[in-house]
Formats: C-alpha cells, structure tokens, sequence
C-alpha cells in the first residue's frame, strides 16, 4: 500500500533494486513473456472500450427502423434479433415495430406459432396499422375469432388503411361472421368509396361493379365503367412502377376485325392476367397482400372444417373463406366457383375461369331450398361474368 509521501511498510531484506532493474531491462530487451503479456492486456483493454457499445440507443434505434420498415422477409429481422442482447432489447422497441412493413411478419401458414401471435400482438400493441390488419385477417378467417379480427381491422381503417377498409366492406356486403339478415349493402359501398378514394385496386373495381348493377347504391353504368376504367390503370401504372416492368408487361395483338387475340405468355414470370384486354395490354396477376396468402395456406395445410360445408373464394389471390353455408355468390354461368366479392370475380374471371366456364342449364342445389344466393333469379346476388 503507498500512501501520498512514502511507503507505509519497510522495505524487506534481500531485495535490492537490481532486481526491479533487471526487470525492467527484460521487458525493454523483449522477453517473450513480457511482449505476450503486452498483447494480451492490450487485446483486454480494446475488448472493454469497444466502439459499438459506445454507439447512443437512439442511433441503432433508427438502423433497426429502417431494418425493419425495408425487410423482405421476417428473418431479415430476427436474424438480427438474435446477434445479440442489446440488439434483442432494441429490436423489440416500439419505435421499431411501429414502422415494420407487412413482409416483416408475413408467417406462413405452415410456421404459425404462440410465438409468432405474441410477436404480432407487440407490433399492434406498438401502433403498426399492417400488423392490426394481418393479425385481424387471420383472427376473423383462421382462428374463427371474429369480434377480435373486426375489431383489429377496424382500427387500422380508422388510421387510413386502404386493405383493412376494404376487407370490412366486403364483411358488410356478406353479412360474414352473422347470418344473411345481418348484411348491410350501404355500409359496405360506404367503405368501399373510401378505400377507393385512397387507391385501392380492388376497392375500385369492386365499386365500379356495385355503380353498374345498382348493388347497394343508385345505378350508375356510366360511372361504374369509369371506375373500372380507372382501376386497370392504376395496376398497369403499378407494373410499370417496378424495375422489372419491360419483363412483366406484353402486348395483346388485335385480330383482323378487332377482337383480342390470345394472350401471349408472360416469360419468366408465368401466367399473365389480362386485365387491360381491352387495349391490348396484358400484365401479370398481382402478388397477394402477406394476409392473403397466409390464409390461402391456412385452408391448403389443415383444410375446411369437417362437415361444415363451407366454401373457399375460387380467386386464387383471396384466400377467404365462408363464415356460413352458402354465404359467397356462385357464378351464374356454371355454378362451379364461388367469390366473395365482384372484384375476386373479375380477376379470377380475367385470369382463369374464362377458359374454363362452361354453361349449363342449372346447377343441382346442394342443401335443397336452404341454398344461400343460388340462382338465376336472385340478379343481384349473383355474380355476373362481365368483362371489367
């Protein structure tokens, strides 16, 4: 122990200051043990003043948010959860999950998990709109939790989420989760007007189809063709927004008296959806919302319901499913599919089932009277194969 002036304890016999000499002139001439000893306090002094632990939280906060808000897929995210505690604690931030985009969680059907419910349940609980609307999609549909699915797809509406007011319409036009008293075709256009005004495709197309056959509002066939006219815009104009946009799109070629010929194949990126026909454009099917695809494989790993008797929508991009017997409209044509809404129709009409619709004169019934929007008859539940 030293004091301020001098050593508190005498200086034991024997030791000389030759010998704190020689050491000193070992560790000068460079004595193997004394340089390995050097190394390796300097390697634990560069360990303790490591550069990223002095980085601010706020700092690595911002990184992790546009992590997240750019991620293509939810293990660009967890991988960097796992690199380290720190990175764990911050991942998990608020402000993170807030501006998470929809592939950050986008599970698939056959990896759901408590885990992945609770990691959904934290980016609603953090504010973030596309989580409320995923994770009320697979409540209301999947987990057959309809007041907590309605309810979380009704607060992302009331932040302006375009899909989440959309899927409540279609709800409303339905009746789903409730019997067929319970459908409310004003509400439905309602919601629909409003995901259209904030550019949402199929909104669009589904309320140019409601303006045209006077479904739940004043018929309008001018204004309806129009707001179809205006939706095939809007998703050519977001083909083309993309890199890959000379790829994607192809040209229809006109046949001698006017008729479109038949769609080339799009290379590279399968089938081609033609829904610009009209003028002789053809662009790909567009890519399902992550909510949609997740409940389209939902129904393919663990099926319908035994004995229930539901439906799927034929649209291969929907994934919706029936809440009761005979809730979707058939096509009137064949009676062989089933759709949701008139803008699944359309699609799937474009896409696929216009090669295969085969008239026929009257589709057995399946549950006798009881059958729900079945029919020739009933013109404004049917669901009309009309070019859009």
């Amino acid at each position: 122990m030293r004091t301020r002036r001098r050593p508190c304890y005498p200086r034991v016999f024997g030791t000389s200051d030759s010998a704190c000499s020689d050491r000193k002139r070992k560790r000068a001439v460079g004595d193997p043990a004394s340089v390995r000893g050097d190394h390796v306090g300097r390697r634990l002094r560069v360990k303790e003043s490591d550069l990223f632990d002095n980085l601010p939280d706020d700092l690595v906060l911002c990184i992790l948010s546009k992590l997240s808000a750019t991620a293509s897929c939810p293990s660009d995210l967890v991988s960097v959860l796992l690199t380290c505690k720190r990175f764990n604690q911050l991942g998990l931030h608020p402000l993170v999950l807030s501006r998470a985009s929809s592939k950050t969680f986008a599970v698939r059907a056959q990896n759901w998990s408590d885990s992945a419910h609770r990691f959904l349940k934290l980016c609603v609980g953090a504010g973030n709109v596309e989580a409320c609307y995923t994770l009320g999609m697979i409540q209301f549909y999947s987990l057959q939790n309809r007041r907590s699915g309605a309810s979380l797809m009704a607060l992302a509406a009331m932040n302006s989420h375009a899909p989440s007011l959309y899927s409540l319409a279609v709800i409303q036009f339905n009746g789903s989760g409730g019997s067929k008293n319970d459908k409310d075709l004003r509400a439905g256009v309602a919601l629909c007007a409003r995901a259209a005004f904030l550019g949402h495709i199929d909104a669009l197309r589904e309320l140019g189809h409601c303006l045209q056959d006077g479904y739940g509002v004043r018929q309008n066939v001018a204004e309806g063709r129009r707001f179809l006219v205006q939706a095939n815009a809007r998703e050519l104009a977001a083909v083309l927004s993309t890199s890959k946009a000379a790829s994607l799109l192809s040209w229809i070629p006109h046949g001698p008296s006017g008729s479109v010929a038949s769609a080339p194949p799009v290379h590279g990126t399968g089938a081609g959806c033609p829904l610009l026909s009209d003028f002789g454009c053809n662009v790909p099917a567009p890519e399902p919302h992550p909510a949609n695809r997740f409940l389209s494989e939902w129904y393919a790993v663990r099926g319908m319901p035994a004995g229930s008797g539901l439906r799927m929508c034929s649209h291969a991009g929907c994934g919706r499913s029936e809440t009761r017997k005979h809730e979707f409209r058939r096509c009137s044509v064949c009676g062989t599919v089933n759709y949701c809404s008139r803008a699944c129709q359309a699609l799937d009409w474009k896409h696929r089932h216009k090669a295969e619709c085969v008239p026929v004169r009257r589709w057995a019934e399946d549950n006798g009277d009881d059958a729900e929007n079945d029919g020739v008859g009933e013109a404004n539940d049917d669901v009309m194969m009309v070019e859009s």
